[in-house]
């Protein structure tokens, strides 16, 4: 690979990162550059060592000295992630075996899992970029953080674990679960900082208040969260609820994992893609055209620096807008995603997201955040009922009073009718990990 990429995961580990790094800083045309640079060696690194891309790249009629400028990458040819369940285990990857540090992979759950491998280099740039995120996140050297994501093939649990360490900060692996175990580690040791779900965080909220303790009285600053989409609604909830700062980490297993993109703790305005380590791109999902910064699409990664996986032009279904950065003004960020197109739901002709109700559930103060979305036929017609829980401080005719507003609202701001169930405090299942928000039981 090329001295400039090398060169990048070369930083000792235990390093304490308290300054921006030198790419961070960096002007545009400067990034552009080193973009490029990348740009070029991984096209021709994935061209002559991952058959898949020297087939695809061939038959799309481009080579990798075609590659002469950034708009170039658009002659490439998209990756999805049936790509990679059909080259399962390795068949993506552009290094032996033997240079393979690590295995993750997804759940699986809908198909053959997708598998990803890093070389010592790449855990080595994951690692600065999750301490990079981090420390954009308000983290320091010597806070103490709580990770609850999962470990193990999961990429959350082991590439926040690395980061923070990198950053110089004390990890308490916990990974997820056990909620009355982690509500007691956060009241004994004390961490500043805690990392999981957005909806795991409220399920921690809701058990210390079960075990009358006030959220808001731990020692508890930070929340480093990511790994589902989330909505601004959803964090005010969370700041309120834990008095905290609460901030979005972005990343998927397919492009490294945790750290491809985070925001900064003085914005919050949506996560600054790390463009020295990834070109985005947003597309037109239907014809695959690019759409330009500041237009909806959905998000398209390329890797610039990964040795033992890179992937080219990666279509992540997330749906969201290039933005101009603010508090890391050279690169740029993405609109903070709160939807994917394999997520909508289209119910009688609408098209709608599981954000969307959540928006409107989290704007009626006696309602509660657990919620589920039923999908379900009567007749030949679809149907969607939302079952919500009430607040257990409040009476139930407030509660169903509420329901009705929730049902009138969505009807006035999606246009479609749908059922709002009341249910008792704890009848709906709680979140360890990804929540999962839509039952389809057409």
């Amino acid at each position: 690979m090329s001295e400039t990429v090398a060169a990048t995961g070369s930083a000792a580990k235990g390093a304490a990162l308290e300054t921006l790094d030198p790419e961070e800083r960096m002007s545009q045309d400067e990034l552009r550059a080193l973009q490029l640079e990348r740009l070029q060696w991984t096209v021709r690194h994935a061209y002559e060592n991952v058959p898949l891309y020297h087939r695809r790249f061939d038959e799309a009629g481009v080579a990798p000295d075609d590659i002469r400028t950034l708009d170039d990458v658009q002659r490439l040819p998209f990756t999805t992630k049936g790509d990679l369940r059909e080259t399962y285990p390795f068949g993506m990857f552009a290094v032996p075996m033997d240079q393979v540090r690590r295995l993750h992979a997804s759940s699986g759950t809908t198909g053959r899992p997708t598998v990803v491998g890093y070389t010592e280099g790449d855990l080595q740039r994951w690692a600065r970029l999750v301490a990079r995120s981090l420390r954009a996140s308000g983290v320091r050297p010597g806070m103490k953080v709580h990770n609850a994501y999962g470990y193990g093939l999961f990429t959350g649990g082991l590439g926040l674990h690395d980061g923070a360490a990198m950053l110089g900060a004390t990890v308490i692996p916990v990974s997820g679960g056990q909620t009355a175990r982690q509500v007691q580690l956060i009241r004994d040791f004390e961490p500043e900082v805690i990392s999981c779900t957005p909806s795991y965080l409220l399920t921690i909220a809701d058990a210390m208040e079960e075990a009358g303790i006030d959220p808001r009285s731990t020692s508890l600053r930070i929340g480093v969260l990511g790994a589902e989409p989330w909505t601004n609604e959803l964090r005010a909830e969370i700041e309120r609820r834990l008095g905290i700062d609460a901030v979005d980490i972005y990343g998927l297993s397919e492009v490294m994992g945790p750290g491809v993109a985070n925001e900064c703790i003085e914005t919050k305005d949506g996560p600054h893609v790390w463009e020295d380590h990834f070109l985005p791109e947003t597309i037109d999902a239907e014809t695959g055209a690019t759409v330009a910064d500041g237009e909806l699409g959905e998000l398209v990664f390329t890797s610039l620096t990964k040795e033992a996986f890179p992937i080219i032009r990666y279509r992540t279904r997330d749906l969201t807008r290039l933005l101009p950065g603010t508090a890391r003004p050279g690169m740029r960020r993405i609109q903070k995603i709160t939807g994917r197109d394999d997520d909508m739901i289209i119910l009688r002709g609408v098209n709608l997201f599981p954000t969307q109700i959540e928006e409107i559930v989290l704007g009626i103060e006696a309602l509660t955040s657990n919620f589920v979305i039923e999908l379900t036929k009567k007749g030949q017609l679809d149907a969607m009922a939302v079952r919500i829980e009430r607040h257990p401080s409040l009476s139930v005719s407030t509660c169903l009073a509420a329901t009705e507003v929730l049902r009138k609202r969505i009807k006035a701001h999606l246009g479609t009718t749908v059922e709002v169930r009341l249910e008792e405090p704890g009848a709906l299942p709680r979140s360890e990990g990804k929540y999962k928000r839509v039952y389809d039981l057409r």
